[in-house]
Parts: structure tokens; sequence; C-alpha cells
């Protein structure tokens, strides 16, 4: 009986194993090895539009804390930038001294606007590249005398 059941097992389980070979061919990945997003995003089309409009690649991502940062500083550097103008050009009719110091203050304005768009850039253009890097990481001291940090990474399973 032992030998029959043997034999048995010995002539089933390679049909069973044939059956479950993908045709030649075609490559069939498992369930858990396919990427986990159908469309990864274009980073450079993220980047180029947060260097047009702060925030705009940032909300596109569904960022939408980083992106209301990125608004809210153009929206006061902008202000800023057009009220130290105002007060500009209010000084060169009447005082030039005060003048240059508003000058350079609206300089100074402007180029935070710059950087503003720059960094708004350069933080969509990485947030592309890590659209799918797993969200719950943690960061908690280790206990002792020694002070250590640890990293928790979550991974899908």
């Amino acid at each position: 009986m032992r030998i029959a059941f043997v034999a048995w097992l010995a002539l089933a389980a390679p049909s069973a194993l044939l059956a479950q070979r993908a045709p030649a061919g075609r490559v069939v990945l498992p369930p858990d090895s396919a990427p986990p997003l159908a469309h990864r995003p274009a980073p450079l089309n993220y980047f180029f539009r947060s260097l047009v409009l702060p925030g705009w690649g940032q909300a596109s991502l569904d960022r939408k804390l980083t992106a209301g940062l990125f608004i809210g500083f153009e929206g006061l550097a902008l202000s800023m930038a057009m009220k130290a103008n105002t007060e500009l050009h209010f000084l060169e009719r009447t005082d030039t001294a005060s003048a240059t110091v508003r000058r350079g203050e609206r300089q100074d304005w402007y180029v935070l606007i710059g950087f503003n768009h720059l960094f708004s850039a350069l933080e969509a253009y990485v947030s592309a590249h890590l659209v799918d890097f797993p969200r719950d990481l943690h960061i908690r001291a280790f206990p002792g005398q020694r002070p250590m940090f640890g990293v928790t990474i979550g991974l899908p399973h």
C-alpha cells in the first residue's frame, strides 16, 4: 500500500507543478511583486509645475500642507515686495537716503520669492521620487544612558 501511494505521489506531483508554469515567452510576476503604482509620476513634471507656481506640484502629489506652506510664503513675500515697492516710490519723490535702504529691502524680497520658487520645485521633484515610499516612518529614542535613536519603517506585506 505504501509503495503504491509513493508511486502515485511521485507521478502526480510533477503534473501539478507543470500546470503552474507560465506559457513560453510570457513572464508572470507574483501578485506581491507588482509595482505599487500603476503610473509612476514624472518628477520633472512636478518640478516645473512648482517652479511656475510654488505649491502646485505638491498639491498634485496630494501634499496639501506642504503646498499650503509654499503658497502662503509666496503670498507673504509678494505682498511685502509690493509694500516695499510702494514705499520706495514715495521715498524717491521725497528723501533719497531712505530710498536706498528701501530699494535693498525690495531686492531682498525678490530674492526670497526666487528661492521659494526654487525650493518648492526641488521639494516637488523629491516628493515625486518618493511617492511610493511608506508613510509610517517613526523615530524613537531607545532607553539607556547613551543617546541612541532608532528608525522603524513599516513595509507592506
